[in-house]
């Protein structure tokens, strides 16, 4: 049984609020914050943005957005 009195924590439309509590970038080791626009976790001091696909956040650099770049067009990919 769990003795856990803390209030319910309102839930983020992409991510569990505990999830984001443990996940750190893996560049910087800092804490990131969602995107609920893009449906991302970002690194302020990385410029990086890690994208979640089917709920699951893709913590590889290699996969994150570069926050220094534009945004492609609406409907573009690269």
């Amino acid at each position: 049984m769990s003795t856990d009195q803390s209030p319910p924590r309102k839930p983020h439309s992409g991510v569990d609020p505990r999830l984001l509590e443990i996940l750190i970038c893996p560049q910087t080791r800092q804490p990131l914050s969602y995107d609920a626009e893009h449906n991302e976790l970002v690194s302020p001091r990385a410029r990086l943005a890690y994208p979640i696909r089917g709920g699951i956040p893709i913590m590889l650099v290699e996969e994150a957005r570069d926050l220094t770049q534009p945004d492609p067009p609406h409907g573009e990919t690269e």
